[in-house]
């Protein structure tokens, strides 16, 4: 009987090991990579290189045939490997191990090595496979890799997630007139005959979403302005070329000499190429070695405005010090994901400085975040700078204007309240400490916690991990003098919540012959500024004077006119923000915003607060205003415009101004002269115009009817030199017609996958579809585009699903859209919450317009 009880314990203890087993590799083999197969692959395996083969074909519709060889250490033969590859089974060939074949099992993504076959230590698994497509960005005659933040899974087997990182080795088979980069340099070429073999060396070390290759018909040109560095172009306008290459060279050295000074560390890579590609999705992405960009940022001619030139700059740097924040030291997990973001797009502000001396650089930092943070942390779908990520597979849901612009924000407060000495000895011990390696936030709050009598998990706490913003009021006394005799800050969530964003800013009290500057440190809800007591009283108080502070604050004054008369550019940026963030609240009418916007439009001249004015008038105009008020007022606002276009201003402001005539010259006298500026029949003095505005212009005369719309659309069609901008607008113009049967086919044709491959171009198509003069045709297509929001999700990049919906039912501000919406969301209660989020974020305005067009009815 003991006998028996003893085996009977035995068994038992097997079974219910065995049953853990099993059901910990039922956990690790759900979609995607979640946080426990995550975890328990960092574990299990180290030292991992890739070999990597290519053959590409001259047709972009043939197969790729691929092979991998990965070599690598093994300290946990508990569980099955498992490499992800998120294509179909039947694109895997042969998977062998050690040298032994073996058979295919793949399941939820996933192909399964088995213990039995793997040794603790060294192994090689090899596995011959068909290249996925969904991440190749195949066309015609190139291609490119674009693999963040999940994506290295759809093209080949590996391990996909960001803190196993591993040495590539590469080979490319191409059509012998393609040229390539990656992120080696060529070690060797070999001829096949209508091919070349060019075989890479061995890369650095990087995270899969990092690894990248861009092969096709480029033209090529090498510079070593420092570093050498050798970009691919297919730009073919020689005046671009001309005026532009020397310059984004220059970039490109200056970032690296700032960076490697301000870090302390040199250029961590073997090299800093990079490719220039026309249909590119983003600005830019940062791979190891080939970073890629949008060409038509990077290439820019004599008609260029200083704030292109300054994007481009910004562009560049931000890419260049991804190179230390995210390449060099890269998040353990997707969740930190804004931490490379934050910090190339801080140390981007902070090297254009030396760059642009010239140029306001607060000014610059304020236009540049404070817009896009606003425009998404208002909304229902904001959230916190730091997100819970559960599974890889939803990683690309965390990018926005969150990680892109509030985080900045959030860093240079942090600067301001540190130092900037012992900030920069912070981020310098925190990138010796944690190069070629994984970090996450703790890990740097732990860091600059050292340098600081600053409680750092206290003030993360509410800036990184909660969401929301600021709004302040205030409460301030004068006694029978007219003197300030009290005054006092209150801050309240605009959530509610309890939390309290501690920040620093100007309070600016504005008299007849000066302005009186103070500087406030808002640590509690209710702040006294003592200092200011028994001065007199101001004209206006003009709240975040220096452009510091986050949130919404009162605004200061009874006539708003004092705004357009402040001489501190930076104070009249942000009092023009303010007041349209105010607007939005209802503490203004859109009225009396329009017109403090209007008299910005007929005074400034400052290009960056000009814009700021310019588009807060046409998102006024277009999204707040009835018909009724658009009627009362378009034709004064477009005799205003073309009047100053007329007056002796710098291009810059030119420039600006001519993009909002043409935005709203839709009357007949205005079509008029716009068609008379794009026929070259009239010449603005001063106004540079390139080909790209002259397409623009031909784009906006379709769209409001112009009699010779489609002469006009024909003419622009057979002018371009660029057969890659023939392509993109070939390919928009259903989207102009005036055929409505034409532009509804163009929506209903997005249903299928190919035909949204090139992002960029669709989301100008669906903005044409959907611009204000055409909504009453389009707006059945609001519950179509809300249907295919999964789909697009699926198969489109990061930023896609965010733009799809910002060029659909983001354009509207009706009550049939709201309606459509809120039946969408009745109707689909388990609709993803993450694209809930963005959802929200687009519609943003769309929500608030419900309120404020009832007000003003």
């Amino acid at each position: 009987m003991k006998i028996l009880y003893t085996f009977l314990c035995f068994f038992m203890l097997i079974s219910n090991g065995f049953s853990q087993s099993k059901e910990k590799e039922s956990v690790l083999l759900e979609n995607g990579v979640s946080e426990q197969l995550a975890q328990f692959r960092k574990k299990q395996i180290s030292e991992v290189q890739y070999n990597l083969s290519f053959e590409i074909p001259n047709q972009k519709e043939e197969n790729i045939n691929a092979h991998l060889t990965v070599n690598l250490n093994i300290s946990d033969l508990s569980q099955p490997l498992l490499f992800d590859f998120k294509e179909k089974t039947s694109n895997i060939k042969t998977v062998a191990i050690n040298g032994k074949s073996l058979a295919i099992v793949h399941q939820n993504g996933h192909i399964v090595i088995p213990s039995s076959g793997l040794i603790l230590g060294k192994n090689a698994i090899s596995i011959s496979f068909i290249a996925g497509n969904l991440s190749l960005n195949r066309n015609d005659d190139f291609l490119y890799t674009l693999l963040v933040p999940d994506r290295a899974s759809t093209l080949f087997p590996c391990f996909d997630q960001p803190d196993i990182k591993a040495a590539y080795k590469l080979s490319l088979s191409v059509p012998k007139d393609w040229s390539v980069l990656a992120g080696a340099d060529v070690k060797e070429k070999i001829d096949k005959g209508n091919f070349i073999t060019y075989i890479f060396g061995e890369s650095d070390k990087m995270s899969t979403y990092l690894f990248s290759f861009v092969a096709g018909k480029f033209k090529s040109t090498t510079q070593k302005p420092g570093l050498e560095m050798t970009m691919l172009y297919r730009e073919n306008s020689p005046e671009k070329f001309r005026v532009s290459a020397d310059t984004i060279f220059n970039l490109h050295q200056q970032s690296l000499d700032f960076l490697q000074k301000y870090t302390n560390y040199k250029f961590p890579f073997q090299k800093l190429d990079f490719a220039s590609i026309p249909v590119f999705q983003y600005g830019g992405m940062e791979h190891v070695g080939a970073i890629q960009y949008r060409e038509s940022t990077l290439f820019l001619d004599n008609s260029a405005t200083d704030s292109e030139k300054l994007n481009r700059a910004k562009l560049i740097a931000h890419e260049t010090s991804h190179m230390w924040f995210g390449d060099l030291v890269t998040m353990k997990w997707f969740d930190d994901v804004w931490m490379k973001e934050v910090f190339a797009n801080f140390m981007a502000d902070k090297i254009m400085n030396p760059i642009f001396p010239k140029v306001n650089h607060n000014l610059q930092f304020f236009t540049a975040h404070y817009p896009s943070a606003f425009a998404e942390d208002r909304s229902l779908g904001t959230h916190p700078i730091k997100q819970h990520l559960a599974n890889l597979k939803d990683a690309g849901s965390l990018y926005g204007a969150i990680i892109y612009n509030k985080a900045p924000i959030m860093m240079r407060q942090l600067e301001a309240s540190m130092g900037k000495e012992a900030f920069q000895k912070g981020i310098q011990n925190y990138i010796q400490k944690y190069a070629n390696d994984n970090a996450d936030w703790n890990n740097l709050v732990e860091i600059l916690d050292a340098e600081t009598p600053l409680d750092m998990k206290k003030w993360s706490d509410v800036w990184v991990n909660k969401s929301g913003r600021a709004i302040f009021t205030d409460k301030i006394e004068y006694d029978s003098k007219n003197r300030i005799k009290t005054f006092e800050i209150q801050q309240k969530a605009e959530d509610n919540s309890n939390n309290i964003w501690p920040q620093v800013f100007q309070i600016g009290l504005v008299y007849a012959n000066n302005v009186k500057v103070l500087t406030v440190n808002i640590n509690d809800k209710n702040t006294v500024l003592k200092e200011v007591i028994e001065l007199e009283k101001p004209i206006a108080v003009v709240y975040n004077y220096n452009g510091f502070g986050y949130g919404v604050f009162p605004l200061g004054g009874n006539n708003l006119d004092y705004i357009s008369t402040l001489k501190d550019e930076v104070a009249r940026a942000s009092s023009y923000s303010n007041l349209y963030e105010n607007t939005l609240l209802g503490n203004v009418s859109p009225d009396k915003a329009f017109n403090c916007f209007l008299k910005a439009i007929q005074t400034e001249e400052n290009e960056l607060v000009l814009r700021i004015a310019s588009n807060n008038l046409n998102t006024i105009y277009w999204r707040f205003f009835t018909e009724k008020q658009q009627s009362k007022v378009q034709k004064q606002l477009e005799g205003i415009l073309y009047e100053r276009l007329q007056a002796n201003l710098s291009a810059n402001i030119k420039k600006t101004l001519f993009g909002l005539f043409s935005s709203i010259a839709y009357s007949n006298s205005a079509k008029a002269s716009l068609y008379k500026v794009w026929n070259r029949e009239i010449s603005i003095p001063n106004l540079k115009l390139n080909e790209e505005d002259y397409t623009n212009m031909a784009m906006n005369l379709a769209i409001f009817k112009h009699p010779k719309a489609d002469e006009i659309l024909e003419k622009t069609r057979t002018t371009f030199t660029n057969p890659d901008k023939q392509k993109r607008f070939e390919f928009l113009l259903p989207s102009l017609s005036k055929d409505e049967s034409l532009r509804n086919a163009f929506m209903e044709s997005l249903k299928e996958d190919k035909n949204r491959e090139k992002e960029s171009w669709v989301s100008v198509g669906l903005a044409n579809i959907h611009h204000p003069l055409r909504q009453e045709n389009a707006q059945k297509y609001i519950r179509f585009s809300l249907d295919l929001v999964d789909e697009i999700q699926r198969t489109g990049d990061i930023f896609f699903p965010k733009d799809w919906l910002d060029n659909t039912v983001g354009k509207y501000s009706s009550k049939f859209a709201f309606d459509e919406v809120q039946r969408f969301l009745k109707e689909n209660p388990n609709f993803s919450p993450i694209l809930k989020r963005k959802l929200f974020q687009s519609t943003d305005l769309l929500y608030k317009a419900q309120n404020i067009k009832k007000e003003t009815e």
